[in-house]
């Protein structure tokens, strides 16, 4: 009887090895799919969709207390907040949505995709959901969507926070004089063209493995129209000092926090931030080492430790 459970076992587990060495080779993007289910089942989020405005939009929801909304940034989607969601959600009922155009929300042809017409569309997102007050904070383009919408719907926002966010003065460096000359390393055909991208935004860029990174290479070129045309959009001047403008206008709580070695935003954003900021009624700022643009992913523990304690303080 052990020997033919052992067999059993033995069959059951070379199975499992055929078909998960099957699925990586042959449909790698259904184990990237599955592990992002999973990590979404650990911090507690579920998938919903809602008709707003112009857009169908997908979100994550999930957790107990006060409402935050997490906006992602440029070219990603709301899976790059699972980390950090996982440290929120015993405290904190979250909404994470895909932004319009972005990961599997809608996007419409020939409508314009500007910091100003993202801002708004949030605005029928949130008015559809009922939200009422809540926390809001975005990373990068995500970080200037969520500062327009804070200065035309101040009533709403409880306190804002703003992760190495786009929009703002800075000193610049070498991937914004690579904007204003055109190029977009956040297009590319290969792995190769990925490995770089990654580069860019990580100080220590994750593993992939190779089927793994062709979903990603396979994605960005499907994906392609939309990253050119919004990229070309945010290199305009009114784009990125879209949130530099309004900054006199945020007089709810504000907290800026960064990646000391970011290299698409320079840390001196932040200076532009605090010195922008004439009528918050509170400021604060962070700088975390050890990461470049990415801290929800790089630093998800202490950047979650860091919006909690913002959040709870005001």
């Amino acid at each position: 009887m052990l020997f033919r459970r052992l067999k059993f076992l033995a069959w059951l587990a070379g199975l499992l090895v055929i078909v998960l060495g099957g699925s990586y080779l042959f449909a790698p993007q259904w184990l990237l799919q599955a592990n992002l289910k999973r990590e979404a089942m650990a911090a507690h989020l579920q998938v919903h969709a809602v008709q707003a405005g112009d857009t169908r939009w997908a979100y994550y929801e999930g957790g107990e207390g006060p409402t935050i909304v997490l906006l992602h940034g440029f070219a990603a989607d709301k899976t790059e907040w699972l980390k950090v969601a996982k440290e929120l959600t015993p405290h904190f009922h979250l909404i994470i949505p895909d932004l319009p155009g972005w990961g599997d929300s809608s996007q419409v042809a020939g409508a314009s995709y500007t910091i100003e017409a993202q801002a708004a569309r949030l605005d029928a997102f949130v008015q559809t959901l009922h939200l009422g007050q809540f926390m809001l904070a975005g990373h990068s383009m995500g970080g200037a969507i969520a500062g327009i919408y804070a200065s035309e719907h101040p009533d709403h926002v409880a306190g804002l926070a703003l992760l190495d966010s786009f929009g703002l003065k800075n000193a610049g460096n070498a991937f914004t004089r690579d904007a204003a000359a055109g190029r977009n390393p956040f297009v590319f055909d290969n792995r190769a063209g990925l490995e770089r991208a990654m580069a860019l935004a990580f100080t220590q860029p994750p593993e992939l493995a190779g089927r793994f990174a062709d979903v990603l290479v396979a994605r960005n070129q499907r994906d392609r129209a939309f990253i050119e045309s919004s990229f070309n959009t945010l290199r305009q001047p009114s784009q990125y000092l879209s949130l530099q403008q309004r900054l006199s206008q945020l007089t709810m709580p504000v907290l800026g926090l960064w990646c000391h070695d970011d290299k698409v935003v320079d840390i001196s954003a932040l200076d532009s931030l605090r010195n922008g900021l004439v009528s918050a009624s509170a400021i604060s700022t962070s700088v975390i080492s050890g990461c470049n643009h990415m801290p929800m992913l790089e630093k998800p523990e202490q950047t979650a430790t860091i919006l909690t304690s913002f959040a709870l303080s005001h």
